[in-house]
């Protein structure tokens, strides 16, 4: 049968697969690999004399025989690595649709190819790209093929040329930039070290008019990636259990602390990950040096050539078999959105400048993970938003620990309890007695010393009076904020009613004309039934309104005493909707006559805040068990409230470091670290505690009278 596939059509296919930002050079040593060579040596090697640019990608793996390249290598498209997805020495192939090796006619006018296999055959074939343009199949292309007997050892070199003095692509620019790439190509294995079976070679020959003419270099990791300052690997499998590794380096000789991860069916087959991530600020830059960074030349580097090491190495790459994909791991292709966090949340999120990690994945049979035809990247499927959401959660693991490590040195700054740092901002207690003291010993009279502690007493209580003016509009923020948790729940609810409305309406006019017209029995039944319909859903939003009532208050009142079993079911009926849709079950005993006096609206924020983490995580971890509890009891000081859930709990590390209620911290994946710290402060406002104690199963939180 005659292969008439065009020759144009094949040669704008190829251009249009190896683009730029898939350098042609990068599936030559794919290749170099698949033939189970030790090596890839890459050579530019320029002739002036004759206006000649070469450049040859030479490998010794095991070569190709004649027949190989007549029913293989000349055919386009061929499906054998795909078929045969293991080499002769066992390495997973790279190639798989068969127009790799064709990436030659970007590098050069003409392609000379010389290969030798086992037995000592050597084939040479010589192409000449703008002459297969003047046919129009590519089955009318005679190639010429050479074949001899040879002691060489088996191997594969391709060379190509192209005019020196049309060269306008291969700048000083490029150069860096394949350097760069060349080092992100291949990363290092499961624990940390890199792969030493298979090396890339860069070398130029005649090629720089200077005196570094002729150099050559193998292609190793910049030396940035062993001083990291945290690190989390491990390996996943598909079923989503695996034990990461947490290493942190800022401490000299820390422990490794080694976390089980169980994350469910991961959606995008087995993983193997290495995420290491580097603090930026001055000190850590400091401590960066200190611990030996130098650049490849064996100097110490400045501050600035760190940061920039970090600037050109930072990104997370995906790997499949040993080889990136592209650009999955670019420096300005932030893939998992990590800039953006971070915005949010800059305390403890991480942007991409500052970590370099790896991802392994499984094969795209297994995986579902399916490289675009262009081979830019990943296909938007669903394995990829899997891969996605599970990369995420192991870099939250490390965020939570490296955030906690960082309070606990004062690094992250995190915000004092927002009541007390206000109450004390105005304290002239030190002052008057500091004033008092020195005037006694100046010799001034009693009188006017009492008159001057007198004058500082009144701007005391004149500021004072501006603080509490601040509580009140803060208090409102936070009711405001804590509103916007339950928008979701206004829209959930709503649509129902709102739907009904739209679709009946019409109904309703239509019967109410007919009944002016017939006076008919029908028409008046279907008029009361849709108005008692109408007046039911009218009821389900006066019902969900009124349940958020005490949220919307624009200014703040003055204390009031209110029943604390009220507010308690007022917060816990905001839920009701959801907890019926996912099968939650919410107990609350709470004696009727427990009467507080402070902010109604207070008690719902701490309530709206436990109740949405606790439905959150039941509902995120499939928790069989679906229970919420609230339990009131009446003590001495007043009362004692413990809050009990059946979902996974809270980890002893957060426990004891109190870094739960820190602003901006958050074990949610896309939480703002706003709700707990939000629901202290509101306790704090009405002389209450709010703690959260350690639990074997769920979360366990107390809020008591402040004795």
């Amino acid at each position: 049968m005659r292969f008439a596939l065009l020759v144009g059509m094949f040669s704008r296919l190829v251009k249009t697969l190896f683009k730029i930002n898939m350098p042609p050079l990068f599936e030559l040593v794919k290749n170099c690999y698949d033939a189970d060579s030790p090596d890839a040596v890459i050579v530019f090697h320029g002739i002036p004399e004759e206006d000649c640019l070469e450049i040859r990608v030479e490998d010794h793996g095991h070569g190709m025989s004649t027949k190989d390249i007549i029913n293989k290598w000349l055919v386009p498209s061929t499906a054998y690595k795909l078929g045969s997805r293991k080499s002769p020495l066992g390495r997973t192939m790279q190639g798989r649709k068969g127009i790799g090796r064709y990436a030659a006619s970007i590098l050069g006018d003409d392609l000379k190819l010389q290969t030798v296999d086992a037995s000592g055959i050597e084939t040479i074939l010589y192409l000449q790209w703008n002459k297969l343009a003047q046919h129009q199949y590519l089955d009318q292309i005679q190639v010429p093929i050479e074949t001899k007997q040879t002691d060489k050892k088996p191997g594969t070199i391709l060379t190509m040329h192209s005019r020196l003095s049309e060269n306008d692509y291969w700048t000083e620019k490029a150069f860096r930039k394949l350097r760069f790439e060349l080092k992100k190509l291949i990363p290092p294995k499961a624990d940390g070290t890199f792969d030493s079976s298979f090396e890339i070679t860069l070398a130029f020959d005649n090629f720089f008019s200077s005196e570094d003419d002729n150099v050559s270099e193998t292609i190793k990791p910049y030396p940035i990636l062993d001083f990291y300052d945290y690190r989390i690997s491990g390996d996943i499998s598909a079923d989503g259990s695996g034990t990461l590794r947490y290493e942190n380096k800022k401490i000299k000789n820390g422990a490794v602390e080694h976390i089980s991860f169980a994350y469910g069916v991961t959606g995008c087959g087995a993983l193997t990950i290495d995420i290491r991530v580097y603090d930026r600020d001055k000190d850590a830059i400091d401590q960066l040096i200190s611990r030996g960074l130098q650049d490849e030349s064996g100097d110490y580097v400045t501050k600035q050539q760190a940061r920039q090491l970090l600037n050109d190495v930072n990104g997370i790459g995906v790997y499949r078999n040993g080889f990136r994909i592209r650009p999955l791991g670019d420096a300005d292709f932030d893939w998992l959105k990590l800039n953006e966090q971070r915005v949010q949340n800059p305390s403890m999120k991480i942007g991409s400048n500052q970590v370099v990690g790896y991802v392994h994945v499984e094969s795209e049979e297994v995986s579902g993970l399916e490289e675009k035809s262009a081979r830019d990247g990943l296909k938007n499927n669903t394995a990829y938003e899997a891969l996605k959401r599970i990369t995420c959660a192991v870099i939250m693991e490390l965020e939570q620990r490296r955030f906690i490590f960082r309070r606990k040195l004062g690094l992250s700054n995190p915000a004092k309890k927002l009541e007390r740092q206000l109450e004390g901002l105005y304290d002239y207690a030190p002052l008057k007695k500091s004033v008092s003291i020195k005037l006694e010993k100046a010799g001034m009279p009693v009188p006017v010393i009492e008159e001057i502690t007198d004058i500082i007493s009144k701007e005391e209580h004149k500021k004072n009076e501006a603080i509490e003016e601040i509580k009140r509009a803060v208090a409102v923020y936070q009711g405001q904020a804590t509103l916007g948790k339950i928008i979701n729940i206004i829209l959930h609810e709503g649509r129902r009613p709102l739907n009904y409305f739209k679709n009946q309406i019409p109904n309703l006019r239509f019967y109410g004309e007919r009944f002016t017209q017939k006076k008919d029995e029908n028409s008046y039944s279907e008029i009361v039934r849709l108005t008692n319909g109408i007046s039911d859903n009218a009821g389900i939003f006066v019902n969900l309104f009124g349940r958020l009532d005490p949220l919307s208050a624009k200014r703040r009142d003055t204390k009031t005493e209110f029943s604390l079993h009220d507010a308690l079911c007022g917060a816990v009926a905001v839920f009701d909707k959801e907890c019926e849709d996912k099968g939650i079950q919410i107990d609350l005993d709470c004696p009727s006559d427990i009467k507080l006096i402070g902010w109604k609206q207070d008690i719902y924020t701490i309530m709206v805040n436990l109740l949405d983490n606790s439905l959150f995580w039941i509902v995120e971890k499939e928790c069989d068990e679906r229970r919420i509890n609230i339990v009131v009891s009446k003590t001495d000081a007043g009362f004692t409230l413990d809050y009990t859930d059946s979902g996974p709990g809270i980890s002893d590390e957060l426990l004891e470091s109190g870094v739960i209620f820190d602003p901006e911290f958050t074990t949610k994946p896309h939480g703002t670290g706003l709700g707990l710290s939000i629901a202290g402060e509101a306790a704090t406002r009405n002389s209450l505690i709010l703690t959260a104690v350690q639990r074997d199963n769920g979360a366990h939180f107390i809020l008591s009278t402040d004795e």
